[in-house]
């Protein structure tokens, strides 16, 4: 399962939906909004994406993670929009017989999304605004703003 939304991610629906007798492991990463960066407070995240291509590559990355580490149950969500404090903007669901291997994918995942998917994260903290990772990302280049 790939999805890329403006609404709220729900972990446990799509980690229950992971969930198979022939797995005994699932993992869940929730990459969530923190409060602060380099010092600032935080105010909210907001998240764009070229989200044709966005697609194209959570589907690369799956199929990637699925041949590498022979499992099936992989599901990537990630939100677009405004993300508040605490809130989730990405998730990910690996179930796979093993748990060593669900880590080791899990991990390989939120990697490879954050290397190759173009989604920007745009940080609003007090005082200002600025894009996040994005100075060398193929897709474009974003500059910090003053609010």
């Amino acid at each position: 399962m790939i999805n890329i939304t403006f609404d709220k991610l729900d972990p446990e629906r799509l980690t229950q939906a992971m969930r198979s007798s022939a797995n005994g492991a699932v993992v869940t990463f929730l990459g969530t909004t923190r409060d602060s960066f380099d010092g600032k407070k935080v105010i909210r995240l907001e998240y764009e994406a070229y989200e044709d291509m966005a697609t194209k590559k959570l589907h690369e990355i799956r199929e990637e993670i699925q041949q590498e580490f022979s499992i099936e149950d992989i599901a990537i969500s990630h939100r677009i929009g405004v993300v508040d404090i605490g809130e989730i903007s990405l998730l990910v669901v690996v179930a796979s017989p093993h748990r060593k291997e669900a880590f080791m994918a899990c991990q390989k995942i939120v990697d490879r999304v954050k290397e190759i998917v173009p989604i920007w994260k745009k940080e609003i903290f007090e005082g200002g605004s600025h894009w996040v990772a994005c100075e060398s990302h193929e897709f474009g280049e974003h500059k910090q703003e003053t609010i």
